[in-house]
Protein backbone atom coordinates (compact mmCIF):
# COMPACT_ATOMS: atom_id res chain seq x y z
CA UNK A 1 0.00 0.00 0.00
CA UNK A 2 2.82 2.28 0.73
CA UNK A 3 4.45 1.76 -2.62
CA UNK A 4 0.99 2.36 -4.62
CA UNK A 5 0.80 5.94 -2.52
CA UNK A 6 4.21 7.06 -3.35
CA UNK A 7 3.59 5.86 -7.02
CA UNK A 8 1.31 8.07 -7.06
CA UNK A 9 2.57 10.97 -5.26
CA UNK A 10 5.64 10.87 -7.87
CA UNK A 11 2.58 10.57 -10.66
CA UNK A 12 1.44 13.86 -9.07
CA UNK A 13 5.04 15.28 -9.48
CA UNK A 14 5.47 14.26 -13.02
CA UNK A 15 2.39 14.66 -14.27
CA UNK A 16 2.47 18.54 -15.20
CA UNK A 17 4.78 17.66 -17.57
CA UNK A 18 5.63 15.10 -20.36
CA UNK A 19 8.76 13.29 -20.52
CA UNK A 20 10.12 12.74 -23.98
CA UNK A 21 11.55 9.62 -22.88
CA UNK A 22 8.02 8.13 -22.38
CA UNK A 23 7.43 4.76 -24.06
CA UNK A 24 3.87 5.26 -26.01
CA UNK A 25 2.16 4.28 -29.12
CA UNK A 26 2.44 7.64 -30.75
CA UNK A 27 -0.67 9.20 -32.91
CA UNK A 28 -3.11 7.64 -35.50
CA UNK A 29 -4.73 9.13 -37.87
CA UNK A 30 -7.31 7.72 -40.59
CA UNK A 31 -4.27 4.42 -40.59
CA UNK A 32 -1.55 6.64 -40.55
CA UNK A 33 0.81 6.62 -37.35
CA UNK A 34 3.19 8.98 -36.35
CA UNK A 35 5.52 7.33 -33.85
CA UNK A 36 5.88 7.76 -30.80
CA UNK A 37 9.83 8.40 -31.23
CA UNK A 38 9.31 10.53 -34.23
CA UNK A 39 6.68 12.75 -31.89
CA UNK A 40 9.23 13.14 -28.92
CA UNK A 41 12.16 14.39 -31.41
CA UNK A 42 9.59 16.96 -32.67
CA UNK A 43 8.41 18.07 -28.99
CA UNK A 44 12.18 17.92 -28.07
CA UNK A 45 13.39 20.11 -31.43
CA UNK A 46 10.37 22.22 -29.73
CA UNK A 47 11.36 22.88 -26.24
CA UNK A 48 15.04 23.48 -27.07
CA UNK A 49 15.44 25.26 -30.24
CA UNK A 50 13.92 28.84 -29.42
CA UNK A 51 14.03 29.90 -32.80
CA UNK A 52 11.16 26.88 -33.25
CA UNK A 53 9.84 27.63 -30.46
CA UNK A 54 8.83 30.82 -31.16
CA UNK A 55 7.20 30.88 -34.39
CA UNK A 56 5.27 27.45 -33.44
CA UNK A 57 4.28 29.49 -30.21
CA UNK A 58 2.86 32.41 -32.38
CA UNK A 59 0.52 29.65 -33.92
CA UNK A 60 -0.83 28.28 -31.00
CA UNK A 61 -0.53 30.41 -28.02
CA UNK A 62 0.48 28.29 -25.36
CA UNK A 63 3.37 26.93 -23.51
CA UNK A 64 5.68 24.79 -25.31
CA UNK A 65 8.60 25.91 -23.21
CA UNK A 66 10.55 22.83 -21.31
CA UNK A 67 8.34 21.01 -18.18
CA UNK A 68 9.42 20.60 -14.59
CA UNK A 69 11.93 17.42 -15.42
CA UNK A 70 14.97 17.63 -17.48
CA UNK A 71 14.28 16.54 -21.09
CA UNK A 72 10.44 17.35 -20.74
CA UNK A 73 8.09 19.86 -22.34
CA UNK A 74 4.47 21.01 -20.95
CA UNK A 75 1.41 19.14 -20.90
CA UNK A 76 -0.07 21.33 -22.64
CA UNK A 77 2.66 22.33 -25.29
CA UNK A 78 2.62 18.80 -25.90
CA UNK A 79 -1.45 18.57 -26.68
CA UNK A 80 -1.41 21.69 -28.57
CA UNK A 81 1.45 19.85 -30.67
CA UNK A 82 -0.55 16.41 -31.05
CA UNK A 83 -3.56 19.00 -31.95
CA UNK A 84 -1.66 20.68 -34.94
CA UNK A 85 -0.18 17.54 -36.06
CA UNK A 86 -3.36 15.75 -36.57
CA UNK A 87 -5.45 18.78 -38.18
CA UNK A 88 -2.31 18.16 -40.42
CA UNK A 89 -2.46 14.48 -41.44
CA UNK A 90 -5.89 14.36 -41.47
CA UNK A 91 -6.08 17.28 -44.28
CA UNK A 92 -3.49 15.76 -46.08
CA UNK A 93 -4.83 12.36 -46.00
CA UNK A 94 -8.68 13.90 -47.00
CA UNK A 95 -7.00 16.07 -49.91
CA UNK A 96 -5.01 12.56 -50.85
CA UNK A 97 -7.99 10.52 -51.20
CA UNK A 98 -10.96 12.59 -52.19
CA UNK A 99 -9.25 14.82 -54.34
CA UNK A 100 -6.16 13.12 -55.53
CA UNK A 101 -4.10 15.54 -54.88
CA UNK A 102 -0.06 14.57 -54.65
CA UNK A 103 1.85 17.97 -54.83
CA UNK A 104 4.62 18.10 -57.62
CA UNK A 105 8.23 19.98 -56.52
CA UNK A 106 6.66 23.38 -57.76
CA UNK A 107 4.16 23.02 -55.35
CA UNK A 108 5.59 22.21 -52.19
CA UNK A 109 7.90 24.65 -52.55
CA UNK A 110 5.50 27.34 -53.19
CA UNK A 111 3.53 26.00 -50.11
CA UNK A 112 7.13 26.08 -47.99
CA UNK A 113 7.55 29.95 -49.05
CA UNK A 114 3.69 30.26 -47.66
CA UNK A 115 4.55 28.73 -44.79
CA UNK A 116 7.29 30.60 -43.72
CA UNK A 117 4.97 34.12 -45.06
CA UNK A 118 2.05 32.59 -42.04
CA UNK A 119 5.02 32.00 -39.26
CA UNK A 120 6.25 35.50 -40.10
CA UNK A 121 2.77 36.96 -40.39
CA UNK A 122 1.85 35.07 -37.00
CA UNK A 123 5.06 36.50 -35.26
CA UNK A 124 4.32 39.95 -36.15
CA UNK A 125 0.57 39.67 -35.19
CA UNK A 126 1.75 38.37 -31.77
CA UNK A 127 5.36 40.79 -31.47
CA UNK A 128 7.25 38.53 -30.72
CA UNK A 129 10.70 38.93 -31.84
CA UNK A 130 12.05 35.47 -32.35
CA UNK A 131 15.78 34.67 -33.29
CA UNK A 132 16.44 33.99 -37.04
CA UNK A 133 13.62 33.62 -39.78
CA UNK A 134 11.03 31.53 -40.09
CA UNK A 135 12.95 30.07 -42.77
CA UNK A 136 16.35 28.99 -40.54
CA UNK A 137 13.11 27.76 -38.06
CA UNK A 138 11.85 25.35 -40.69
CA UNK A 139 15.20 24.25 -41.84
CA UNK A 140 16.48 23.81 -37.98
CA UNK A 141 13.52 21.31 -37.41
CA UNK A 142 13.63 17.28 -37.51
CA UNK A 143 13.36 16.29 -41.47
CA UNK A 144 10.08 14.73 -40.55
CA UNK A 145 8.76 17.39 -38.65
CA UNK A 146 9.01 19.69 -41.75
CA UNK A 147 8.31 17.58 -44.37
CA UNK A 148 5.49 17.02 -42.72
CA UNK A 149 4.11 20.93 -42.44
CA UNK A 150 4.66 21.50 -45.73
CA UNK A 151 3.45 19.04 -46.85
CA UNK A 152 0.24 19.97 -44.77
CA UNK A 153 0.54 23.63 -46.22
CA UNK A 154 0.09 22.60 -49.56
CA UNK A 155 -2.81 20.12 -48.55
CA UNK A 156 -3.89 22.86 -47.55
CA UNK A 157 -3.68 25.59 -49.60
CA UNK A 158 -4.74 23.06 -52.87
CA UNK A 159 -8.02 22.17 -49.93
CA UNK A 160 -8.57 26.27 -50.40
CA UNK A 161 -8.39 26.74 -53.73
CA UNK A 162 -11.38 24.21 -54.55
CA UNK A 163 -13.59 25.80 -51.88
CA UNK A 164 -16.43 27.86 -53.51
CA UNK A 165 -16.40 30.22 -50.83
CA UNK A 166 -12.94 31.02 -50.67
CA UNK A 167 -12.04 33.98 -52.44
CA UNK A 168 -8.53 34.62 -53.72
CA UNK A 169 -5.76 36.78 -52.41
CA UNK A 170 -4.93 38.56 -55.92
CA UNK A 171 -5.16 42.37 -56.47
CA UNK A 172 -8.00 42.42 -58.89
CA UNK A 173 -10.19 39.93 -56.40
CA UNK A 174 -9.99 42.49 -53.60
CA UNK A 175 -10.39 45.14 -55.67
CA UNK A 176 -13.51 43.76 -56.88
CA UNK A 177 -14.17 42.49 -53.58
CA UNK A 178 -14.02 46.69 -52.64
CA UNK A 179 -15.93 47.76 -55.51
CA UNK A 180 -18.58 45.94 -53.49
CA UNK A 181 -17.94 46.71 -50.04
CA UNK A 182 -16.85 50.27 -50.60
CA UNK A 183 -18.67 51.68 -47.82
CA UNK A 184 -17.34 49.19 -45.52
CA UNK A 185 -14.26 50.83 -45.22
CA UNK A 186 -14.25 54.89 -45.06
CA UNK A 187 -12.72 56.46 -42.75
CA UNK A 188 -14.63 56.74 -39.63
CA UNK A 189 -14.64 60.19 -37.59
CA UNK A 190 -16.58 58.91 -34.16
CA UNK A 191 -17.80 60.68 -31.12
CA UNK A 192 -17.63 58.95 -27.40
CA UNK A 193 -19.72 59.29 -23.90
CA UNK A 194 -18.47 57.58 -21.23
CA UNK A 195 -21.22 57.63 -18.81
CA UNK A 196 -21.83 56.33 -15.19
CA UNK A 197 -24.23 53.61 -14.56
CA UNK A 198 -25.94 55.84 -12.26
CA UNK A 199 -26.43 58.76 -14.92
CA UNK A 200 -27.45 55.86 -17.64
CA UNK A 201 -31.46 56.90 -17.45
CA UNK A 202 -30.60 60.40 -17.35
CA UNK A 203 -28.60 60.03 -20.28
CA UNK A 204 -31.43 58.39 -21.94
CA UNK A 205 -34.07 60.86 -21.48
CA UNK A 206 -31.77 63.74 -22.46
CA UNK A 207 -31.31 61.59 -26.03
CA UNK A 208 -35.23 61.60 -25.90
CA UNK A 209 -35.79 65.40 -25.78
CA UNK A 210 -33.49 65.29 -28.80
CA UNK A 211 -29.66 66.73 -27.00
CA UNK A 212 -27.46 66.48 -30.09
CA UNK A 213 -24.08 63.93 -29.20
CA UNK A 214 -22.22 66.99 -29.00
CA UNK A 215 -24.38 68.22 -25.57
CA UNK A 216 -24.88 64.61 -24.54
CA UNK A 217 -21.33 64.26 -24.33
CA UNK A 218 -20.38 67.62 -22.56
CA UNK A 219 -23.13 67.11 -19.77
CA UNK A 220 -23.07 62.99 -19.00
CA UNK A 221 -19.14 61.87 -19.78
CA UNK A 222 -16.56 61.81 -17.64
CA UNK A 223 -13.85 61.27 -20.68
CA UNK A 224 -11.53 63.97 -21.51
CA UNK A 225 -12.94 64.58 -24.79
CA UNK A 226 -16.66 65.93 -23.45
CA UNK A 227 -14.79 69.04 -23.64
CA UNK A 228 -14.90 68.40 -27.69
CA UNK A 229 -18.30 67.60 -27.37
CA UNK A 230 -17.34 63.49 -27.58
CA UNK A 231 -15.37 64.29 -30.20
CA UNK A 232 -12.58 61.23 -29.91
CA UNK A 233 -10.66 61.45 -33.63
CA UNK A 234 -10.61 59.70 -37.19
CA UNK A 235 -9.66 56.06 -38.00
CA UNK A 236 -9.02 55.70 -41.77
CA UNK A 237 -8.69 51.66 -42.73
CA UNK A 238 -4.78 51.80 -42.19
CA UNK A 239 -5.37 52.16 -38.58
CA UNK A 240 -4.48 49.47 -36.17
CA UNK A 241 -8.14 50.34 -34.61
CA UNK A 242 -10.12 50.63 -37.44
CA UNK A 243 -11.37 47.01 -37.18
CA UNK A 244 -13.31 47.89 -33.31
CA UNK A 245 -14.51 50.86 -34.56
CA UNK A 246 -15.83 49.86 -37.48
CA UNK A 247 -17.55 46.91 -35.20
CA UNK A 248 -18.36 49.73 -32.91
CA UNK A 249 -20.54 51.72 -35.03
CA UNK A 250 -21.74 49.47 -37.60
CA UNK A 251 -23.90 50.72 -40.08
CA UNK A 252 -25.61 53.23 -37.55
CA UNK A 253 -26.86 56.56 -38.98
CA UNK A 254 -24.38 60.18 -38.31
CA UNK A 255 -24.31 61.67 -35.18
CA UNK A 256 -26.54 59.66 -33.26
CA UNK A 257 -25.47 57.63 -30.07
CA UNK A 258 -26.85 54.08 -29.74
CA UNK A 259 -29.68 53.52 -27.46
CA UNK A 260 -28.34 50.53 -26.01
CA UNK A 261 -24.48 51.35 -24.17
CA UNK A 262 -21.56 48.73 -24.30
CA UNK A 263 -20.73 48.08 -20.36
CA UNK A 264 -16.87 48.47 -19.62
CA UNK A 265 -14.57 48.54 -16.72
CA UNK A 266 -12.77 51.36 -16.37
CA UNK A 267 -10.46 52.35 -13.65
CA UNK A 268 -12.42 49.57 -11.24
CA UNK A 269 -15.86 50.54 -12.21
CA UNK A 270 -18.53 49.66 -14.64
CA UNK A 271 -19.53 52.20 -17.03
CA UNK A 272 -21.58 52.55 -20.04
CA UNK A 273 -19.59 53.57 -23.56
CA UNK A 274 -21.49 55.51 -26.11
CA UNK A 275 -19.83 55.21 -29.86
CA UNK A 276 -21.31 57.86 -32.49
CA UNK A 277 -20.03 58.25 -35.73
CA UNK A 278 -19.80 61.78 -36.88
CA UNK A 279 -18.81 61.27 -40.47
CA UNK A 280 -17.94 58.84 -43.16
CA UNK A 281 -15.53 59.85 -46.14
CA UNK A 282 -14.92 56.98 -48.63
CA UNK A 283 -11.44 55.51 -49.23
CA UNK A 284 -9.67 54.72 -51.58
CA UNK A 285 -8.51 51.41 -52.93
CA UNK A 286 -5.09 51.78 -52.34
CA UNK A 287 -5.19 53.12 -48.59
CA UNK A 288 -7.70 50.16 -48.31
CA UNK A 289 -5.98 47.34 -49.60
CA UNK A 290 -4.71 46.20 -45.75
CA UNK A 291 -7.96 45.84 -44.32
CA UNK A 292 -9.42 44.43 -47.21
CA UNK A 293 -6.77 41.83 -47.50
CA UNK A 294 -7.17 41.60 -43.57
CA UNK A 295 -11.41 40.84 -44.21
CA UNK A 296 -10.20 37.93 -47.24
CA UNK A 297 -8.13 36.14 -45.02
CA UNK A 298 -10.53 36.27 -42.02
CA UNK A 299 -13.66 35.36 -44.67
CA UNK A 300 -11.11 32.49 -45.91
CA UNK A 301 -10.23 31.56 -42.49
CA UNK A 302 -13.75 31.25 -41.32
CA UNK A 303 -14.31 28.56 -44.50
CA UNK A 304 -11.17 26.70 -43.83
CA UNK A 305 -12.16 26.18 -40.75
CA UNK A 306 -15.89 25.12 -41.27
CA UNK A 307 -13.93 22.29 -43.45
CA UNK A 308 -11.19 21.70 -41.40
CA UNK A 309 -13.93 20.61 -38.38
CA UNK A 310 -15.98 18.51 -40.69
CA UNK A 311 -12.76 16.54 -41.90
CA UNK A 312 -11.33 16.29 -38.06
CA UNK A 313 -15.07 14.73 -37.38
CA UNK A 314 -14.96 12.12 -39.61
CA UNK A 315 -11.51 10.77 -39.03
CA UNK A 316 -10.42 8.16 -37.16
CA UNK A 317 -7.79 9.54 -34.89
CA UNK A 318 -6.16 7.57 -31.65
CA UNK A 319 -3.63 9.65 -29.35
CA UNK A 320 -1.78 8.35 -26.35
CA UNK A 321 -3.13 8.95 -23.33
CA UNK A 322 0.96 10.47 -22.53
CA UNK A 323 0.02 13.06 -25.63
CA UNK A 324 -3.47 13.82 -24.50
CA UNK A 325 -7.25 13.07 -25.17
CA UNK A 326 -8.94 13.13 -28.13
CA UNK A 327 -12.34 14.41 -27.51
CA UNK A 328 -15.23 17.01 -28.77
CA UNK A 329 -15.13 20.28 -27.54
CA UNK A 330 -18.00 22.78 -27.88
CA UNK A 331 -15.95 24.01 -31.15
CA UNK A 332 -15.16 20.50 -32.43
CA UNK A 333 -13.03 17.75 -32.30
CA UNK A 334 -9.57 18.34 -30.54
CA UNK A 335 -6.85 16.72 -28.55
CA UNK A 336 -7.32 18.05 -24.55
CA UNK A 337 -4.35 17.89 -21.90
CA UNK A 338 -3.70 14.54 -20.08
CA UNK A 339 -5.92 14.40 -16.95
CA UNK A 340 -3.76 14.85 -14.27
CA UNK A 341 -4.51 13.35 -10.62
CA UNK A 342 -6.34 15.50 -8.22
CA UNK A 343 -4.25 16.52 -5.05
CA UNK A 344 -7.54 16.00 -2.50
CA UNK A 345 -7.39 12.31 -3.74
CA UNK A 346 -3.62 11.83 -2.31
CA UNK A 347 -2.52 11.42 1.12
CA UNK A 348 -0.50 13.33 3.41
CA UNK A 349 3.33 12.26 2.83
CA UNK A 350 3.39 12.44 6.83
CA UNK A 351 0.98 8.62 6.03
CA UNK A 352 4.17 7.77 4.57
CA UNK A 353 5.98 7.46 7.84
CA UNK A 354 6.11 4.96 10.89
CA UNK A 355 5.28 7.41 13.08
CA UNK A 356 1.69 8.34 12.22
CA UNK A 357 1.00 5.20 10.07
CA UNK A 358 -2.31 5.25 7.85
CA UNK A 359 -5.33 3.97 10.17
CA UNK A 360 -7.71 1.64 7.78
CA UNK A 361 -11.31 1.09 8.48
Amino acid sequence: MRRLVALIVIALIGATAYGLASPSSGIGVNGVTLSSPTFQAELRAISTNPSIQCFITALDPVSFGPGAGAASITATGASAWANLRIEGIAITQYVKKNLKFNPSAAQLTQAQTSLEAELTQAALAKQYNCPGTAAQALALMPAEMRNSQVLGQAASLYLLSKLNSTIPLTTASMQSYYGAHTSSYDTLCVSIALVPTTSISAFGAAQGRGETVSQLAAQYSIDPSKTKGGAYGCYPPTSSQYSGVRNDVGTDALNVFPKTPQLISYNGGTYALYVAVTKRTPTPFATAQSAVLNDLQSANANAANTIKQRILALAAVAVDPAFGRWGLNTTGPMVFVPAIPSASDVGSSSTLTTASAPSYK
